[in-house]
């Protein structure tokens, strides 16, 4: 991977975009990457684009638009010392324009819109679109309406597939560059510890051992690349994973997930954990995509 890859983020003057700005510098500071604030003026269907077809001109953006996004670098280099941050304004949709520079970012990083819309839809399009489509690892991150507990623990699913362990070895980086604990959590179904039918037994005994050798291994393959970093290994039950996993977000300081590939249908690279988690997390959420190429 390239060393010179920025940590990208979307703003556009919202608080929650604020509020991911704030998380991308801290993100590019820890990585030691340049910051790069981009800015998708244009509406997302292409309104304010010439329907003119001789007129090849494209909109310059707004002073106002200028303003907010320089106001922003400015900030930020003043508040981290020693970080660099570049400013780019590109004609085209939002969400469009962060997937497009994906593909040359160590990180993007997108605001959720809140609690604003139907209640308890807390990702609002453009962070759905980037989190699904982008080619790179995005952080999605929440307003700060609650305080999210900086030293509190990377939380990483696993469950044996190739996202899962994608999402453990970018949880287990983020644990040691943030110098926290990592914690492998693994949901089983409910009811595990209570007594059963004898011929509920065997059953049971088979998901618990699965998730000890799906944890073992997990946690093994951490443990390889980052020998000095606490790693704890979480069995649980809930009535789904993605209830596992948003119940454990409320004590992390982050959460990662892991996609199914390009695999499928277009369109469909968030599994329904990863949707749920995305729309339902208390902490920012780390979706964990390949670097392409």
């Amino acid at each position: 991977m390239p060393m010179n890859r920025p940590v990208v983020v979307g703003v556009d003057g919202s608080p929650s975009s604020l509020v991911a700005a704030e998380h991308a510098a801290r993100a590019a500071v820890r990585r030691r990457r340049p910051l790069h604030l981009v800015h998708g003026y244009l509406h997302p269907l292409g309104y304010g684009v010439p329907l003119n077809p001789y007129d090849l001109g494209v909109p310059a953006p707004t002073e106002d638009s200028r303003r907010m996004v320089e106001a922003t670098a400015a900030e930020l280099a003043d508040r981290w010392p020693g970080l660099t941050v570049e400013v780019h304004q590109v004609a085209g949709g939002p969400a469009a324009t962060l997937v497009a520079a994906s593909r040359r970012a160590e990180l993007v990083v997108v605001g959720s819109r809140g609690l604003g819309g139907f209640a308890g839809l807390l990702l609002g399009s453009v962070g759905s679109q980037v989190a699904a489509h982008a080619h790179c690892p995005v952080l999605v991150v929440r307003p700060e309406e609650q305080p999210i507990p900086v030293d509190g623990p990377v939380v990483a699913g696993v469950d044996g597939s190739a996202g899962s362990r994608l999402a453990a070895g970018y949880a287990a980086a983020e644990a040691a560059g943030r110098d926290v604990p990592l914690v492998l959590l693994h949901v089983g179904p409910p009811g595990m510890d209570r007594p059963v039918p004898e011929e509920v037994e065997e059953s049971q005994a088979a998901h618990r051992a699965e998730a000890v050798r799906l944890l073992a291994e997990a946690s093994a393959a951490v443990r390889a690349e980052h020998p000095d970093l606490v790693v704890r290994e979480h069995p649980v039950a809930a009535a789904s994973p993605t209830q596992g996993l948003v119940e454990a977000s409320g004590t992390a300081s982050l959460l990662a997930v892991g996609t199914r590939g390009r695999g499928g249908f277009v369109g469909l690279l968030l599994g329904s954990v990863s949707q749920g988690v995305l729309q339902h997390a208390h902490c920012p959420v780390l979706v964990a995509h390949p670097y392409d190429g």
